[in-house]
């Protein structure tokens, strides 16, 4: 006799598109937007900062490595609190944490308070990007899926056109300070907003929880239903109970592989954004630019953040996160080489935008498609936590090598450093040989006994 079970998994993958995603979406991007808007709002503070001699590149060196000090332990920290305790847990707490440090951050009186309450900050900034690619998948068909983390995508990689534009005016005109108040105050708002939120079936029916799961799921259905009418049937059962989830299951065999490629993916995104696209308002600011000039290049090349986005949304479910993250790689590779050699304005910017639209379509396929589809629900936020962990150590190194780099070799060794990450990404990915695009996160699963699955049959009339 087959076992009962809520089927979360299925009957969720089964759903048309409505309202309900595009809440769920909105409600998860929202927090995922100012997380982004946070980090990115350091690269003209930074220069800002720097210019009035608030600091030096020594400290503001500090500054940066104590934000991805703290999302490194952030990230680690809500994968671990996601799987135990519930998406929602994790991202409320995270949002809190950046929101409150970063209305501190106005009246830091000088640069060493500055440096830790980013590190604070960088708690919950680490933590946002892990639970919300997760969770986002966890609600949306596969069939889809891409195009949806691809739209997740957008609306986080708009967090540095964003924190560009808005910076473009507030710095010159109010002071670097109201740019950490604009973010805390839009946080504890999103914080408020986000009760609404349910939790993921999927966790819930994974750790046991089934009469939370069912009623979840069937107030999902009810929801859709009644705006599209009679729901498909289910078409398989699929049991998502896992009697215990250790974490040394991730470095098992059959998933270790993913682990360390899903760790390299995000370092090597990491390095690219933080090593080069976080350092180019002070880079050029060194060069000999006025701020408002250098952030006014920063600006015309941050559109690439948002189109990087756009273009991930074309080709994940058509080219697959896989030789997508590996085509773009290669691209980014070859864009760098040539930004190097241009010298005219309308040359850099035109150049520099589309290596930034590169870098950003492979973050798009890789951190918020390829690395949570890996890992089975059980293990998803750790799985997720330990690759950004990772990402956040090679983040907190990458200011001081590309300082040293910029230093010795100019832009052309910063580039150098990143074409070199992306090619290893690449061999790796390859290597693995595994495909997420259009499958359902049971399908992906790997088949060693780390998330019993049950049986998977058609589902009887």
């Amino acid at each position: 006799m087959a076992t009962v079970t809520v089927n979360s998994g299925a009957r969720l993958d089964r759903l048309p598109i409505t309202r309900f995603h595009w809440n769920i979406l909105g409600l998860i991007g929202a927090g995922a937007f100012l997380d982004a808007f946070d980090i990115y709002l350091a690269n003209g503070a930074l220069a800002a900062m720097v210019k009035s001699g608030f600091t030096d590149l020594r400290l503001g060196s500090f500054f940066i490595s104590a934000t991805f000090m703290g999302m490194m332990i952030g990230a680690g920290l809500s994968g671990y609190l996601g799987d135990r305790f519930g998406r929602r847990y994790s991202y409320q707490a995270n949002l809190a944490i950046f929101g409150v440090a970063s209305l501190a951050a106005c009246f830091a009186p000088n640069i060493y308070w500055l440096i830790l309450l980013r590190f604070i900050m960088g708690v919950g900034l680490g933590a946002e990007l892990v639970v919300a690619a997760g969770t986002l998948c966890e609600f949306v068909p596969p069939a889809t899926r891409g195009r949806w983390t691809a739209l997740l995508a957008l609306i986080i990689n708009s967090g540095l056109l964003g924190a560009t534009a808005i910076g473009y005016w507030v710095i010159p005109h109010l002071g670097w300070r109201y740019m950490f108040a604009i973010a805390g105050f839009g946080a504890l708002i999103v914080w408020f907003l986000r009760h609404r939120m349910p939790e993921s079936p999927r966790w819930l029916e994974t750790v046991g929880r089934l009469d939370e799961a069912e009623a979840t799921v069937s107030a999902i259905e009810r929801q859709v239903e009644a705006r599209v009418g009679k729901l498909p049937p289910v078409a398989r059962v699929v049991s998502h109970e896992v009697p215990a989830a250790p974490f040394s299951a991730l470095f098992a065999r059959g998933m270790i592989g993913r682990t360390l490629v899903a760790a390299l993916t995000c370092m090597a995104i990491n390095m690219s954004l933080y090593g080069f696209v976080a350092w180019l308002p002070t880079f050029f600011v060194k060069e000999g630019l006025t701020i408002v000039q250098s952030l006014g290049f920063v600006l015309l090349m941050s559109f690439g953040a948002p189109a990087g986005a756009a273009v991930g949304y074309l080709v994940t479910d058509r080219l697959g996160r896989r030789n997508g993250i590996v085509l773009f790689s290669l691209v980014t590779i070859l864009l760098g080489f040539v930004y190097v050699q241009m010298r005219a304005p309308a040359a850099i910017s035109v150049v520099g935008f589309a290596l930034v639209t590169a870098i950003y379509t492979v973050c798009t396929l890789g951190l918020f498609g390829y690395i949570p589809e890996l890992f089975p629900t059980a293990h998803r936020l750790r799985g997720t936590g330990i690759a950004g962990t990772c990402g956040r150590a090679a983040s907190m190194s990458t200011p001081y090598v590309a300082l040293l780099l910029y230093t010795r070799f100019g832009v052309t060794g910063v580039l150098t450093m990143v074409g070199g990450v992306l090619l290893l990404l690449s061999v790796a990915i390859l290597a693995l040989r595994i495909e997420t695009s259009q499958q359902t996160l049971e399908d992906i699963s790997p088949d060693a006994d780390l998330t019993p699955r049950g049986e998977l049959m058609e589902k009887s009339a």
